[in-house]
């Protein structure tokens, strides 16, 4: 049902973003990377944090970011991810399928400004094998996603030893 949702949600918008499913899970970053064919960074990971306001936001970040404390506290104060069955329950995705569309519930996307190093993305779309190439631009004005920056910076690669 998560797919069709988010099938349902790309309809309602008119917007003609074919849905990759594939044989294989794509529930990881590492996992979507490998069968994407691209880097991990590529893979947009959509995570789920409750606030202590009591919020639930959902923020899409890329794959091989990580989430730098500060800066979020910055951006929402404190606040924690979701446990899994509260996440499924909120978005109606299955973790490793979890996107900013056609969430059960509305809730407020932000889109970590690490996306924007990158042309394109993959998000998954609703389940642990299926996936969209799309914009971060347009991504952002799909879900009304605002812009943030909590993640810290892309580590580089360390130079290959010769």
């Amino acid at each position: 049902m998560s797919l069709q949702s988010v099938r349902d949600f790309f309809a309602a918008r008119q917007l003609d973003i074919p849905i990759i499913e594939l044989e294989v899970s794509t529930a990881t970053v590492a996992l979507a990377a490998e069968a994407h064919g691209v880097e991990p960074g590529r893979i947009a990971k959509t995570l789920s944090f409750r606030l202590n306001d009591g919020r639930v936001v959902i923020l899409v970040a890329r794959g091989d970011a990580r989430i730098d404390n500060r800066k979020f506290k910055d951006a929402f104060g404190k606040g924690k991810m979701l446990p899994l069955e509260e996440v499924t329950e909120l978005t109606g995705h299955p973790v490793g399928g979890v996107c900013p569309f056609g969430l059960a519930s509305p809730l407020p996307v932000y889109l970590d400004v690490s996306l924007k190093d990158f042309d394109e993305v993959l998000p998954a779309a609703g389940a642990v094998h299926s996936a969209v190439r799309i914009t971060p631009a347009l991504m952002a004005e799909v879900t009304a996603g605002q812009w943030v920056d909590v993640c810290q910076p892309a580590q580089e690669s360390p130079p290959a030893e010769v």
